[in-house]
């Protein structure tokens, strides 16, 4: 038996891959469960249709959540965050950031919510202290002069891509489990109620791979309602919410900064390294593909923030971006806000399949608890005994991961003092070195990485420039190194700007549209990048195409 949308004609594979387990969907979640395998002495696969974090676990305010934030909505949840994100403070401190946060109420917000706020957290375990007015302001100016109650907890920031750059890392080290990238499932072959196999296409080669595995684990996360499908389950039922946030210039806040009413648009503003974050928004969507930000939702950010933070509503925003989250479909679904943020693990066993189970919802300060509660089952049904590790080991910090973290590019290069390790990127401080390292040796690195790959693994490209610069410097030292030899490298570049213009064309006004001009004058006027594929055609033309006579040109 075959999944349902398989076609009729059989796929033809190039190798085939033996292991115990695979996993399809590299968010926090999915590489979360590759290294509490690795833990267990579990070997495993891990595939991702595009790359780490590309979901949900990379678009994201990257909030480390104390719980206060659903303390009066989910207090289940709330408890879960608490003791999650005590864990990874301790346990993988490289990956985040000790800001502290404050819940503030300004004039107009429900005074009656703000009041219980206090007794709920407590209930919840979260530390809470109410601040006076003066305090609060002192500790953060940019807060807004309507402010009428403010209250700190113990908020924090968490690097998302650090954090599955490192879980792929070790469990790498830890019993050779192996990443592949642009690599999705596109088909199941199943026989009496077991997945005896998958196929997977390459979507940068293009080539198909049979990896055949005693478990397979779909943490697809806005993608897990398709992957079930495809493997003949109904039993995953999903919501799409699209979120769209911002990007500030500068930092504008040492803390968190968390309106204190009832969830709503622009509401949280998060400090990540030398920027902010603002958002988010919360629209209903149908299809997990649908993650444009739009004028709409940017505007909406901008005025719900601006009363909170005055300062934003002048900011300079370099970029906006938006995911789409899945919520398990359960209780009120009319309103997303108001839907469960837990998680939900399906073994599928009703569905007629015995070695195949989907995890799916929660948020990234939980990665870890479904990690374990995944690989619980999966090391049950496998015989494995092994408790979960993940709890109680330290996350060792890979020498190859610590390039996204802020800040750290120019510490490591003014520490090394080396005159010929020039900088690519200006704005972060990314030196040649650092580029060195990641295409040799990064998670996930391949045989030829596109920038946008590079960038992942980096600071590279996240600047006020936005790419614009070092974007070429990085593509002309792959040049100069011999690591581009064609024009596939000239293709990574238009890429990589394409996918940058994504996130600044909502917010291009003010000093954004000057560097705009600038960056199409580079890519287009100096580069030629947008006359690339037409260049192609054009060469085909003169030297394949048959003329009238048949004779070619």
């Amino acid at each position: 038996m075959n999944s349902p949308e398989r076609a009729c004609q059989p796929l033809s594979v190039s190798r085939t891959v033996e292991t115990e387990v695979l996993i399809i969907g590299g968010g926090a979640t999915g590489t979360g469960i590759m290294r509490d395998l690795a833990l267990r002495s579990i070997q495993s696969h891990l595939i991702d249709k595009q790359d780490l974090c590309a979901g949900a676990s990379g678009g994201n305010h990257g909030l480390l959540h104390s719980g206060a934030r659903y303390v009066f909505s989910d207090p289940h949840s709330a408890i879960e965050c608490r003791e999650e994100a005590d864990l990874l403070k301790r346990l993988a401190p490289q990956c985040v950031e000790e800001t502290g946060g404050l819940f503030v109420a300004v004039a107009g917000d429900d005074e009656k919510y703000a009041a219980k706020f206090p007794e709920l957290c407590k209930a919840a375990g979260i530390t809470c202290k109410e601040l006076t007015v003066d305090e609060a302001l002192q500790l953060e100016p940019h807060l807004s002069g309507d402010t009428i109650k403010a209250f700190e907890v113990p908020d924090a920031t968490v690097d998302p891509f650090r954090l599955a750059l490192e879980n792929v890392n070790h469990a790498h080290e830890l019993g050779g489990s192996v990443y592949h990238s642009h690599t999705g499932v596109v088909d199941f072959e199943i026989e009496n109620g077991t997945i005896k196999a998958a196929i997977c296409k390459n979507y940068h080669s293009g080539e198909l791979l049979k990896i055949v595995a005693k478990q397979y684990v779909n943490a697809g996360g806005a993608w897990a309602m398709n992957i079930a499908k495809m493997a003949g389950c109904n039993d995953v039922s999903l919501l799409y919410s699209k979120g769209t946030l911002l990007v500030t210039n500068d930092r504008l806040t040492k803390r968190v900064i968390n309106r204190l009413r009832p969830p709503a648009d622009g509401d949280i503003l998060v400090p990540g390294g030398t920027v902010s974050v603002l958002g988010t928004t919360s629209l209903r969507t149908d299809t997990p593909e649908n993650s444009r930000p739009t004028i709409d939702e940017v505007n909406k950010n901008v005025a719900e923030g601006s009363a909170m933070i005055p300062a934003l509503s002048n900011a300079r925003y370099i970029r906006a971006f938006a995911r789409v989250r899945p919520l398990v479909q359960e209780g009120d679904d009319n309103n997303d806000r108001s839907v469960t943020r837990s998680f939900s693990l399906k073994n599928h066993e009703d569905q007629n399949l015995s070695n195949f189970c989907t995890i799916t919802g929660g948020k990234l300060t939980t990665f870890r608890l479904m990690a374990e509660k995944t690989a619980d089952l999966v090391a049950q049904r496998l015989g494995n005994t092994n408790p979960c590790l993940t709890r109680v080991t330290p996350m060792p910090a890979g020498t190859s991961c610590k390039w996204t973290e802020p800040g750290a590019s120019p510490k490591y290069w003014y520490e090394a003092n080396n005159p010929d390790d020039m900088i690519l990127c200006e704005c972060e401080m990314v030196p040649q070195s650092a580029i060195d390292q990641i295409v040799q040796c990064a998670p996930g690195a391949e045989k030829e990485m596109t920038l946008e790959a590079i960038a992942l693994r980096s600071r590279a490209g996240k600047g006020p420039c936005q790419g614009s610069f070092c974007g070429i410097r990085i593509g002309s030292y792959l040049y100069d190194r011999g690591y581009y030899t064609d024009q596939t490298g000239l293709n990574h570049m238009r890429d990589f700007f394409s996918e940058r213009f994504k996130g600044m064309r909502t917010v291009i006004w003010g000093q954004q549209a000057a560097q705009m001009e600038l960056a199409e004058a580079l890519h287009c006027g100096l580069l030629g990048l947008d006359c690339l594929d037409e260049d192609v055609n054009a060469a085909a033309d003169n030297t394949i195409a048959p003329t009238s006579t048949g004779k070619t040109k």
